[in-house]
């Protein structure tokens, strides 16, 4: 079985936390460990570790098949790394405004090609979150780890992934004014999508207001863009979101006044590449992720726009 620290992707991580500017800030917050293996997460930090500053977050690799999610991530942030001893408008940029990420949340699940994590639990279907009308088996069940989308057994604590991930969300997002979280995912459908809450109904969700202001504008800015952009509800409802968990467990707390929180999706339509290249489908990483070269190559430069400008959206909050 292939070691964790043998991954491409975090072999991208480490790499990172050799870089020379104090601005990039690489740790490691969680090891799991099993039969010898060491899988360790990573969290990688462009900017200030402290304080309220405008938050741009980027997630992958929560289900562990679908890599091109952890790929996309580490390739934007080594270009951010590149260009930082040179672009001085980036440095001050990262004087006021940060990228928190953890490109590889499910280190266990890429390692060995698993949806699911350890355990046998598929950590979107995880968090404590019932959904209205879900379908049976997709949305989520509490059957068998031996089975796909798994939910974990009712009335347990969330896994350890997701446990770290709240709290790292708590920590980095929950004390920004406004922040934005994109989650990176393949493997439903022919066009990539960008998707907002609710996942677990298809009522509307408390920001959805400052949700579709983010997103025209970014139509406005860039009309020509790829996306489908709809909440992920009107594809199906899912049990046990975390996002859904994590947007409403902020929104509940009063405390945090008229602060901001915006989970996004990022779905990769995966069908396509399977549509062009049959012989993926009888190989588990070419179901979810582009196996030729030059689509894989397409597909790390086709989102730049869409991250460079939630960055900057953040940055520069169109609601204060």
């Amino acid at each position: 079985m292939a070691s964790n620290k043998q991954l491409l992707e975090i072999s991208e991580i480490l790499e990172l936390a050799k870089h020379p500017s104090k601005l990039i800030h690489v740790d490691r917050i969680l090891s799991l460990n099993e039969d010898g293996e060491s899988y360790p997460v990573y969290s990688v930090i462009i900017g200030p570790k402290e304080g309220n500053v405008p938050t741009f977050g980027l997630y992958g690799g929560v289900h562990g098949l679908e890599r091109i999610g952890c790929q996309i991530i580490t390739s934007y942030l080594r270009s951010l790394a590149v260009q930082l001893p040179w672009d001085k408008g980036l440095r001050n940029f990262f004087q006021e405004s940060r990228i928190v990420s953890i490109p590889v949340i499910n280190p266990a699940g890429v390692a060995r090609f698993t949806r699911s994590n350890l355990r046998g639990v598929d950590l979107m279907r995880n968090a404590p979150v019932e959904a209205v009308n879900p379908f049976p088996f997709i949305s989520g069940h509490r059957w068998t780890p031996w089975l796909p989308y798994y939910r974990g057994k009712a009335g347990e604590p969330m896994e350890l992934e997701n446990q770290m991930l709240f709290d790292f969300i708590k920590k980095f997002h929950y004390s920004s004014e406004f922040s934005i979280a994109l989650d990176i995912h393949s493997g439903f459908g022919f066009r990539d999508q960008i998707w907002y809450p609710y996942a677990k109904s298809k009522e509307l969700f408390p920001q959805i207001n400052e949700t579709l202001k983010v997103l025209s504008i970014f139509e406005e800015t860039i009309p020509h863009h790829v996306y489908k952009i709809e909440p992920q509800s009107k594809n199906y409802v899912v049990n046990g979101d975390v996002w859904d968990y994590f947007f409403d467990h902020h929104y509940q707390d009063q405390k945090r006044g008229n602060r901001i929180f915006l989970p996004l999706t990022l779905e990769l339509g995966s069908w396509a590449w399977i549509k062009k290249n049959p012989f993926q489908f009888f190989s588990k990483s070419g179901l979810f992720n582009p196996v030729k070269s030059h689509r894989f190559s397409r597909t790390m430069r086709r989102h730049l726009l869409l991250l460079d400008y939630l960055r900057r959206i953040v940055k520069n909050n169109p609601f204060f």
